[in-house]
């Protein structure tokens, strides 16, 4: 019997003070990487799907962006406590 399946990892890269697309209002966003991870036997191996979105606090509206996007908003605006990946904040289930 081989146990397989996938793992979700998210990963908040910075907060940024952005304008939003939806509201129209300046407020902090949350630039955040998704990863997704095939497991074997419970054990992640690699991964094989990475989504960046940036979300606005103020009214929960998520836009994707492309890496090259996140890089450079990350050289911008900073990261947060001045490091560039921080651990996972939580898994999610796809």
């Amino acid at each position: 019997m081989i146990v397989f399946g996938t793992k979700g990892y998210l990963y908040q890269l910075a907060i940024l003070t952005l304008v939003c697309g939806r509201c129209g209002n300046p407020s902090a966003h949350a630039l955040r990487k998704r990863v997704t991870k095939f497991t074997l036997f419970f054990v992640p191996l690699f991964p094989f799907s990475t989504k960046y979105t940036t979300q606005c606090t103020f009214c929960g509206a998520e836009q994707k962006v492309t890496k090259e996007q996140a890089e450079q908003m990350q050289g911008v605006g900073g990261a947060v406590g001045g490091r560039t990946d921080t651990p996972p904040q939580q898994s999610y289930r796809p």
